[in-house]
């Protein structure tokens, strides 16, 4: 299947995908997934999310190569879009980055804004991550999820998701860098030159990602007024 990420909108490309899982998986595989969205849509945003105006502190992060470096060292004084996902083993953190790549480094490029892609698992699943979407932006770990706890941002799979990805030879433990199963919502967050946090959108569950036109918004928003409230802040 191809689905065409210049001409859908990623809400689009996940419903494609989801009924494309759907009629090839045994019938009743993705029912704990089914659930486990559920629960997470119903939960809704966490309480402890970080809003506009908190300063995101200097913590470490891991290149793909296995070198140690700081979110400050990546992002100098450049406003940066902080793009949080859970692994390389998610079909829809896939989607999403590689519509990133196509549809809104090019943007972010033409105004001298940082695209940096994050999650916890191993620089060899960061690796892979980039190599398998051609990402051309820098893809880190984020070991032991400290940045995405300061974000407030993190959750754990339901034990009943996690026994499902095992069946398909997914451990999440295995992937993430800290042999822990937490990981953080997808989130996409825009820290301005003095590390602020200035726009946040947090989606609690992960079938569903912040779209390139509401992360340009939130950029020209925070340019045009200081510190606006993303879409997470109005629900």
């Amino acid at each position: 299947m191809t689905i065409h990420t210049h001409d859908t909108s990623i809400a689009e490309q996940a419903r494609e995908l989801t009924a494309t899982m759907t009629s090839q998986a045994p019938a009743g595989a993705l029912s704990p997934f089914t659930a486990e969205q559920a629960a997470l849509r119903a939960e809704g945003i966490p309480a402890g999310l970080a809003r506009p105006g908190f300063v995101v502190p200097d913590l470490p992060l891991v290149e793909v190569g296995g070198q140690a470096t700081s979110l400050y060292a990546i992002t100098g004084s450049r406003t940066t879009v902080l793009v949080f996902y859970r692994g390389v083993w998610g079909p829809y953190c896939n989607l999403a980055l590689r519509t990133y790549q196509e549809r809104l480094l090019p943007q972010l490029a033409g105004r001298g804004v940082e695209l940096l892609g994050i999650s916890p698992q191993t620089s060899r699943g960061s690796l892979a991550m980039r190599q398998k979407n051609e990402l051309t932006f820098p893809v880190l770990s984020d070991v032991g999820n400290r940045l995405a706890a300061c974000l407030g941002i993190l959750t754990r799979p339901t034990p009943d998701a996690l026994a499902s990805l095992a069946g398909l030879g997914i451990d999440v433990a295995a992937a993430n860098a800290d042999g822990t199963v937490t990981v953080p919502m997808p989130t996409v967050a825009i820290v301005d030159g003095a590390h602020v946090l200035r726009w946040i959108d947090v989606h609690p569950d992960y079938t569903s990602r912040t779209e390139v036109p509401d992360i340009m918004a939130g950029l020209d928003a925070s340019a045009s007024a200081g510190v606006q409230p993303g879409p997470a802040d109005l629900s």
